[in-house]
């Protein structure tokens, strides 16, 4: 993918950092319309949501360091295992990779100057910080914050005196923002593609981008009624969920995890996309199976909005039913193991350059395996009975949403930080703390699978003497996490006031339009909208290379 108007113009415009439009200063930030810069406002957001519910899970762990009253009481764990969930997943895991890099890179992915709609683009973000502010107000409110965990679970999130309403409202409210940017982003592939680029041109991660997108759209609006619905029976006593009051508890379970099913996959769709991008450029070679991966994207959301009713085997459901969604939860594996299949393929006899955000995504093959096959296990209907809600569960869905998703979003901002902000972080540094969240992570999880096996229940405040080797190793892992998380930031946060400066357009050797323009990129991306001639990831002469080498 090239284009020499590109390459010769860019250079002669202010970067979007330096560049001054109507407004200045923080306004120039705060009504700023452009997308690099909003990307930029959800990568501070996202990054402050990110320390909180790191501190919540961080403190969840003291407390099981040991059986009984460790550093508080029940009812404050309650409350901040269900703020870690909300916080995590609807504030910086279903919203990071799309509306951080996303927002920044899709537009210039496919050579377009911004996405369709700027303003929706920033209306999106606005309702993404109301509704994250929401929830941290629910702490500080009379009642306390909500202790119904993140599914708002029936009949017990209509009957606590906690602060349910504010979360239920603030969930809705992201909802909406994550609805606007799927809009943002289907009508900006559909429209704005440079001359040239037909859809199988698009580079990977923006069919990722595109898949999240319409589950975003179709799948969103589900949970903001239901949650819609929870508050009108709290509030009015009106009997919809409740059984108390006439209601039906399984259609909450059904109605919630039609959503939260698909959500899954909004969540680690995108990271898909990165591994995607970054294999071919550290492995130095054409990516394998370009259309396969693409289609997988596609298939991945269609499948994985039929299978929530997996989550459900325990609820009460027919045989047929079982049977049925056993099978769905089986076949939504096999587009997932096309793209393991397919980057194993690229990696092989590739010239592997193992800088951190290859690392990254090194990791996030194998973690993501883990979480992957331990979720077909659990659509074993058998096996399910045996490990639904407890420890094993937790583990697997950590290893799919912090091993991939986690991971994903680290090994983007390690490949793409350079380009966005003309700086280089420390290698040396980034590689090391790379290393020890790696041992963090699977020190502090994986005996999560064993104690779950054995029967450990999750959530659960107390425990019996038998588990607590298991919970003693988990949290000896959170303490090597968070060091190494604090110590990735401060690299970060180092390299941006005092990083070497970059201003070499292709700092990793990537063939993507990103790669092609200025570092950092000027205001509107493009001088002269760029025309493809190609697809992406040729990498002809390192092919040319490795050909000539076996042939010695």
């Amino acid at each position: 993918m090239s284009n020499e108007n590109i390459l010769s113009n860019n250079g002669n415009d202010v970067s979007y950092l330096e560049y001054k439009g109507k407004h200045t200063g923080i306004l120039g930030w705060l009504l700023s319309t452009d997308h690099k810069r909003i990307g930029l406002l959800y990568l501070i957001s996202l990054s402050i949501f990110l320390i909180v519910g790191v501190t919540f899970g961080f403190l969840m762990r003291l407390e099981l360091l040991t059986p009984g009253r460790t550093i508080m009481d029940p009812q404050t764990y309650n409350s901040i295992f269900t703020l870690h969930g909300v916080i995590m997943i609807f504030l910086f895991v279903v919203p990071g990779l799309p509306a951080v890099f996303g927002n920044f890179f899709l537009p210039i992915l496919i050579g377009a100057r911004d996405v369709a709609f700027p303003r929706l683009n920033l209306l999106s973000w606005y309702l993404y910080v109301v509704g994250g502010l929401l929830a941290i107000l629910s702490i500080l409110l009379p009642g306390g914050p909500a202790d119904t965990g993140w599914t708002f679970y029936i009949p017990y999130s209509v009957r606590t005196n906690t602060n349910v309403i504010p979360a239920l409202f603030a969930a809705f409210i992201l909802g909406f923002s994550s609805i606007l940017t799927g809009v943002n982003f289907v009508t900006t592939v559909h429209r704005l593609r440079a001359p040239g680029m037909d859809w199988f041109k698009m580079p990977l991660s923006v069919w990722s981008l595109y898949a999240t997108a319409w589950v975003q759209i179709l799948a969103t609006p589900i949970i903001g009624i239901t949650l819609l619905l929870v508050a009108i029976e709290r509030v009015f006593g009106v009997g919809l969920f409740d059984p108390a009051l006439g209601g039906d508890p399984v259609l909450y379970q059904h109605l919630f995890w039609i959503y939260s099913h698909p959500a899954v996959y909004i969540m680690i769709l995108p990271a898909m996309g990165v591994v995607s991008e970054i294999i071919p450029v550290f492995a130095h070679r054409t990516i394998f199976g370009y259309k396969f991966i693409a289609m997988s994207s596609i298939a991945i959301a269609l499948f994985g909005s039929l299978v929530w009713a997996h989550h459900m085997f325990t609820a009460g459901m027919s045989d047929t039913g079982q049977l049925i969604f056993s099978l769905l939860t089986m076949i939504v594996a096999i587009p997932s193991a096309i793209k393991v299949f397919n980057w194993v393929a690229t990696l092989y006899k590739g010239s592997i350059d193992l800088q951190p955000p290859m690392l990254y995504v090194l990791a996030f093959i194998f973690q993501f395996s883990i979480g992957g096959l331990t979720g077909i296990m659990q659509g074993v209907l058998s096996v399910d009975i045996q490990v639904h809600d407890t420890s094993f569960i937790v583990a697997h869905f950590h290893y799919v949403m912090f091993g991939g998703t986690g991971f994903g979003f680290f090994a983007a901002l390690h490949y793409w930080f350079p380009k966005m902000f003309g700086k280089m972080y420390n290698v040396k540094l980034a590689k090391r703390v790379f290393w020890a969240m790696f041992v963090g992570f699977n020190t502090l999880y994986f005996p999560m699978f064993i104690m779950g096996w054995l029967g450990m229940p999750r959530r659960y405040y107390d425990y019996l003497p038998e588990y607590q080797i298991y919970h003693v190793i988990s949290t000896i892992g959170s303490w090597i996490l968070v060091s190494a998380l604090f110590l990735m930031f401060g690299n970060f946060i180092y390299a941006l006031f005092k990083g070497a400066k970059v201003t070499e357009k292709n700092v990793w050797g990537g063939e993507t339009l990103e790669w092609q323009i200025a570092t950092p990129p000027i205001h509107e991306n493009f001088i002269d909208i760029p025309v493809v001639t190609e697809s992406p990831y040729q990498y002809k002469d390192n092919e040319l290379v490795l050909q000539t080498q076996e042939a010695k």
